[in-house]
């Protein structure tokens, strides 16, 4: 059980005594779950008088400092922790224990009043006025050596109270610092910057905007879709969630489904002409995995993916801190209104855990702050439901083809699927199989169409498996991915000339050979060093278009649909 002591009850005392209070002493707003407190004056009219030499913006500011300190000193609550107020106004007293809050009138500044409570283990002090919160700092400290404190400086702090203040506090709450910290926050960090020129350029499309996913899209891309459509309806720009190709991993397809999203299917060569504006999510060239033009006019991009090259954009916001391009749209519409749907806030939440493989892979604290923006707006039961769709027939007939079909050389298999009609099941193939004792690294293959699909995963720490790909492949197709997941795709476009059934399978088995003694001799040089093409069967079994040769940010078109959805 743990005992907070408030001593005192102005603005900011006040705030963070109903806080306690009203969430049932469980989580403080703030932290993990938000509030409306942080934003809105007490519930109950008070007696207590603010000092006219503090604005409200620095109070504001002031008690959503105190209740993320409040929150990052106490541990956890339970219904059996205790709660007192202690003020010097009877009424403001009274008011407390009408809302069934503990409190009691008394001198914060008394050694006397002190002596009479039990030891508390964390205190908050939060009266208005800096000399009385002085004097009950040194006085709790005095009498509870061991408590850990957080006191509010008050209006106006001088020099010699901040270091008085510092010296006995733990942590420490300073309206005018918090208000300087938080307007800077706000309006001139690179964040902040990128916020307001999206929105300055939103406000002068003048017409509807299609927001382009790249093609197959897994859930960041989708999720940051909808967000930035969601944002430019909110400015007056009529906005549609766009993608070429299909939504065929299951989890995905639940995902669009459960949450209702709103999501237009272009059909092949659709130029967008009938769209003001064209914006590209979670990818960044026209052309490149998503089927439009390559000279189609960009107008806003925003990834989180390193550039392959010049952004064709008047708009980039290219942050490759972050995990997942869900975390900077999360950030734009926190900014913009702080207003989540909760439909959008979900999605956001499962691109953020899918990209960074639940917060294991290139997280970045934005990610983590983002997943706390997001938290208390998530439809919790659906995303449960997301994450456990059915698994198709189609699906378990590939892992089973893969286990079957594998090679093992060490801890490396490479295992090819066949013909299949589904390129989402690769890479849940590619996990299965990782899962087998002494298997470090995978590499799952299939063949659709005119198209070979490659799904890779490592659990190895001497493996970097988006390098090892594009060694053994970019020369004849595109490839890339992360350190532990990639992906690639090849086209094999003699298949596309022959009728035979058996002539097919037979290229299908030399394509097979190629690409598992491709990836192997990839794995066995040194990273950087693109695998031989003296392979006379590499030469006319794999058509590379020279666009992706050139420009390797055609590595989306795998790592999006097969590295990045599990």
């Amino acid at each position: 059980m743990v005992f907070r002591l408030v001593l005192g009850c102005g603005t900011v005392g006040r705030t963070v005594a109903e806080a306690l209070s009203t969430r049932g002493q469980s989580h403080l707003p703030g932290h993990t779950h938000g509030s409306d407190a942080i934003n809105s004056p007490p519930t109950s009219t008070s007696t207590a008088a603010s000092p006219s030499t503090a604005p409200t913006a620095a109070y504001t500011t002031a008690r959503q400092s105190a209740l993320s300190l409040a929150a990052r000193t106490a541990t956890a609550t339970s219904p059996a922790d205790r709660l007192l107020v202690i003020t010097a106004d009877q009424n403001v007293a009274e008011t407390l224990r009408d809302e069934s809050i503990p409190a009691r009138r008394g001198d914060p500044t008394d050694p006397d009043t002190l002596a009479t409570i039990d030891h508390p283990d964390v205190i908050f002090i939060g009266g208005d006025r800096t000399d009385t919160n002085r004097h009950a700092l040194e006085t709790a400290r005095d009498q509870f050596p061991a408590a850990s404190i957080t006191a509010y400086m008050g209006g106006n702090p001088t020099s010699d109270d901040r270091a008085r203040f510092t010296e006995l506090a733990d942590h420490t709450v300073d309206a005018t610092s918090a208000l300087v910290e938080r307007v800077l926050e706000e309006t001139t960090t690179s964040e902040a910057e990128a916020a307001l020129g999206l929105q300055r350029k939103l406000v002068t499309i003048d017409g509807p905007l299609a927001v382009v996913m790249h093609d197959n899209p897994d859930p960041d891309a989708i999720a940051s879709a909808v967000a930035l459509a969601d944002i430019a309806e909110s400015v007056g720009v009529p906005a549609d969630a766009c993608y070429f190709g299909d939504i065929s991993h299951q989890e995905n397809r639940a995902m669009v489904n459960l949450l209702g999203l709103s999501l237009r299917n272009l059909s092949p060569g659709e130029t967008l002409e009938t769209y003001e504006a064209v914006a590209l999510v979670d990818h960044s060239r026209p052309g490149v995995n998503d089927q439009l033009p390559e000279e189609r006019p960009i107008d806003i991009v925003i990834d989180h993916h390193p550039p392959r090259g010049p952004i064709p954009s008047e708009f980039v916001e290219l942050r490759e801190s972050v995990g997942a391009t869900s975390t900077i749209l999360t950030e734009y519409i926190d900014r913009f209104s702080g207003t989540f749907d909760s439909a959008t806030a979900t999605a956001l939440l499962y691109g953020i855990r899918i990209d960074t493989n639940d917060f294991t892979r290139e997280v970045s604290p934005a990610d983590f702050r983002a997943a706390s923006v997001l938290r208390p707006h998530v439809e919790t039961s659906i995303l449960r439901r997301i994450e456990q769709p059915t698994l198709e027939g189609e699906t378990l007939e590939t892992i089973a083809l893969a286990i079957k079909n594998r090679v093992q050389r060490g801890s490396v298999v490479v295992a090819s699927a066949g013909r299949i009609g589904n390129r989402d099941a690769l890479p849940q193939a590619a996990d299965q199989l990782l899962a087998m004792d002494g298997v470090e690294t995978t590499l799952v293959f299939g063949f659709r169409d005119e198209m070979a699909f490659l799904s890779a995963r490592s659990r190895s720490s001497d493996v970097d498996l988006g390098e090892t790909l594009r060694d053994g492949f970019d020369q004849i197709g595109s490839a890339g991915g992360h350190a532990d997941m990639a992906g690639a795709q090849l086209e094999v476009g003699i298949l596309g000339q022959l009728d035979d059934e058996a002539e097919v399978e037979s290229i299908v088995n030399v394509a097979e050979e190629v690409i598992t003694d491709r990836f192997f001799e990839a794995m066995e040089t040194r990273p950087g060093v693109p695998v031989s093409t003296d392979h006379r069967a590499s030469e006319w079994l794999f058509e590379a278009d020279a666009d992706w040769v050139e420009s390797p940010e055609s590595v989306r078109s795998p790592v999006e649909t097969d590295d990045d959805e599990e």
